[in-house]
């Protein structure tokens, strides 16, 4: 079997076990630069609202960002003809801007367009330098046709999944925020609790998906409140003893209401509306669970619920410094918090005050 064929077969063998899709396109790029012998290889994906091309993956710098007509990424996604180029310095559509700014020196250039199902493109391969010749050959350019292929299916399966966790997203941000209408928080501050909840997650060594799941489950905690009375939710005084029984049921109406989604989204988002107001001594609500009983996505929700309400100006209070709700959790440890996620508040406080501070209640 060809040496090439064999590499080829080899690679892709190992790419169908591979699910992140970063992931998959850095090794399609690596695959490309082994097979047509290249020094680099770049990904670009277009940006139409910016119009724009952006390097999904660029060997040898972090990200480029250029016009869509700019240079030879620009022309071929302009025309849609792969060019090829055996002194790019000598051809007027190269922009060196990029060389200048690396220190790197392009000579040989191969670049291919990436085209939707439909035939539009979404994007341009790019190869560069080629190691062992003067140039690049017809073979180059036709293993390159079918490596585009691979590269363009994997974008558009990321275009998609990208489309659908934003659909998913804001779908999940309208029902939590569907509460703001009884309820005085803000739609920053449901957002604000998911992205410190995923802060912590990372810290305990949760994965990519997982620390996902919770930045959007967590956001849903107090759904439940739609079922509360307004006189007891916008109540301006003391709620009775009486009151707060009822508005105690919040947690368990959002478990209820989410359930009986058996996604894992909804799983964990149940459990934070459920576990959210638990307490590691035990003397939390609805069931008086403790320690480890206690989900670790309540446990989580829970510290980043206290943090931004404590430091949240409401009509019934101002705002609590960042270093004295801080002080007030370090107090809680082992008594309203788990411990070790009071630990790890403490690890990533200055995140998330940045959070607090980027996300801030307008007005």
């Amino acid at each position: 079997m060809d040496d090439k064929l064999k590499f080829l077969l080899e690679s892709t063998a190992r790419l169908t076990q591979e699910r992140h899709l970063g992931s998959i396109l850095i090794q399609l790029a690596d695959i490309t630069c082994e097979l047509l012998e290249a020094d680099r290889a770049s990904i670009f994906l277009h940006d139409p609202s910016r119009k724009e091309l952006w390097t999904v993956v660029a060997h040898g710098v972090e990200e480029i960002r250029i016009p869509d007509t700019v240079g030879i990424a620009g022309s071929v996604h302009s025309t849609g003809q792969v060019i090829q180029l055996d002194d790019a310095y000598q051809d007027a559509r190269f922009d060196p801007e990029i060389d200048r700014s690396t220190g790197y020196r392009t000579q040989t250039m191969l670049a291919y367009p990436l085209r939707h199902q439909e035939g539009h493109i979404i994007g341009v391969f790019q190869i560069i330098n080629k190691k062992n010749s003067a140039r690049f050959n017809p073979d180059d350019v036709q293993l390159l046709s079918h490596l585009s292929l691979y590269v363009s299916s994997t974008l558009q399966n990321a275009i998609l999944t990208e489309q659908l966790m934003r659909a998913q997203e804001d779908a999940i941000y309208r029902l939590s925020w569907a509460t703001k209408y009884k309820d005085p928080e803000t739609r920053n501050h449901i957002v604000r609790v998911g992205l410190y909840a995923e802060v912590m997650a990372k810290c305990i060594g949760w994965k990519s998906t997982e620390r996902e799941m919770i930045r959007l489950a967590a956001p849903m905690h107090d759904i439940g409140k739609v079922g509360i009375p307004d006189a007891i939710l916008q109540k301006p005084s003391n709620l009775t003893g009486e009151e707060w029984a009822v508005m105690r049921r919040h947690s368990q109406y959002g478990y209820d209401i989410l359930q009986s989604d058996k996604s894992g989204l909804m799983q964990m988002a149940s459990n934070a509306a459920l576990d959210h107001h638990e307490k590691w001594n035990g003397t939390g609500y609805p069931n008086h669970k403790q320690g480890h009983v206690i989900s670790m996505e309540g446990r989580l929700t829970a510290i980043s619920d206290v943090f931004d309400a404590l430091t949240s100006k409401r009509c019934y209070k101002d705002a609590w410094p960042y270093t004295k709700t801080k002080d007030l959790i370090i107090s809680e440890s082992g008594h309203h918090f788990d411990p070790l996620l009071v630990e790890v508040f403490c690890d990533v406080f200055k995140e998330i005050t940045h959070i607090r501070e980027e996300y801030r209640d307008e007005g």
